[in-house]
């Protein structure tokens, strides 16, 4: 289905998704900086936890953990603030621009 212009039914009509943008860039630094803590929190237990590693063992599984927790926290929180930052923008911003009449409008409910 094609969107149309409610007012003049032109299909020329442009989207803007300001909110998706700015969710997804608020839930990757949200969700890094969560990754990232709760990482080095279990970072610390395993440390530890793992004195039979040795120094180098604690320093390397902390390090990758706080990363890949980091990684895996942003892109979660990403997707979160995208999806929330979408809905937004489909059902409460007007986020259609109709080319032809100038006419803002919402998605039907």
């Amino acid at each position: 289905m094609s969107l149309q212009c409610p007012s003049c039914h032109s299909p020329k009509v442009a989207s803007f998704h300001h909110a998706m943008k700015v969710g997804a860039a608020i839930g990757t630094v949200g969700g890094a900086a969560r990754g990232v803590s709760a990482a080095l929190a279990g970072g610390q237990a395993g440390a530890a936890l793992g004195t039979f590693a040795g120094p180098v063992g604690i320093t390397l599984g902390s390090v990758s953990g706080a990363i890949l927790g980091g990684l895996v926290g942003g892109a979660g929180g990403c997707t979160l603030g995208a999806q929330l930052g979408d809905k937004l923008d489909r059902h409460v911003l007007a986020h259609n621009l109709c080319l032809l009449c100038g006419h803002r409008f919402n998605l039907p409910a």
